[in-house]
């Protein structure tokens, strides 16, 4: 929801709500973990009163921990937090589910997969970040498809049940590559919501992920 239009807010998320999108994900930042600033507390509960679907919270930000309760009260259903900016993870990630949410972890472009393998059998949710964090419309990086493979072998060897998603750059020319890779879940942002069509974009993407 980043590449949104924030000034018809409702009418976007009326837009999601009435397509074939799965999940609202929705990018949170500080301008101190990455070099930009979204949005805080006003908007999510925006989101939280008018969203019908799944609200997947990417908290890209410093000292998570310290957020985690407030973002469950506004609704979220998943929180994500960076591999990078969680110095205790497991514990972050016990707390995430200790308020019944789904907890995922976020990876950069430049972090291995590897660095999972000790806590993957907690994990709900894994996003690989196709772009470094921080900004829309960035261009795709390709090593990802390499990632969600070596991801979805570590996931498999480990009977983890975490789901694959990819955050950054997607589009209809990688979609496809993407889920044959291994990955469930694709996060496209400015493809969607710069494109004529956002409605019917999301109903190209959908055709080919299923």
């Amino acid at each position: 929801m980043l590449a949104c239009d924030f000034g018809n807010l409702k009418s976007e998320i009326d837009m999601v709500n009435n397509s074939k999108a799965d999940w609202f994900h929705i990018d949170v930042m500080d301008g101190v973990f990455v070099p930009n600033i979204s949005f805080g507390t006003p908007i999510m509960n925006v989101f939280k009163e008018n969203a019908k679907k799944t609200l997947d919270v990417h908290l890209m930000i410093s000292s998570p921990d310290d957020y985690l309760e407030k973002f469950s009260q506004l609704g979220a259903d998943i929180l994500t937090v960076h591999f990078e900016a969680c110095p205790h993870l497991h514990r972050t990630v016990q707390k995430i589910k200790d308020l019944n949410l789904k907890a995922g972890v976020a990876i950069n472009p430049h972090t291995p997969v590897s660095f999972l393998k000790s806590i993957i059998g907690d994990l709900d949710l894994v996003c690989i970040m196709s772009v470094n964090p921080g900004f829309g419309g960035q261009s795709f990086i390709k090593n990802t498809f390499n990632k969600v493979r070596e991801l979805r072998n570590l996931i498999n060897d480990h009977n983890s049940s975490a789901i694959i998603e990819v955050d950054g750059g997607v589009n209809s020319n990688n979609a496809k590559k993407l889920i044959e890779c291994g990955a469930n879940a694709l996060v496209a942002g400015s493809f969607v919501f710069k494109s004529k069509n956002p409605s019917n974009t999301i109903s190209e993407l959908s055709s080919i992920i299923n």
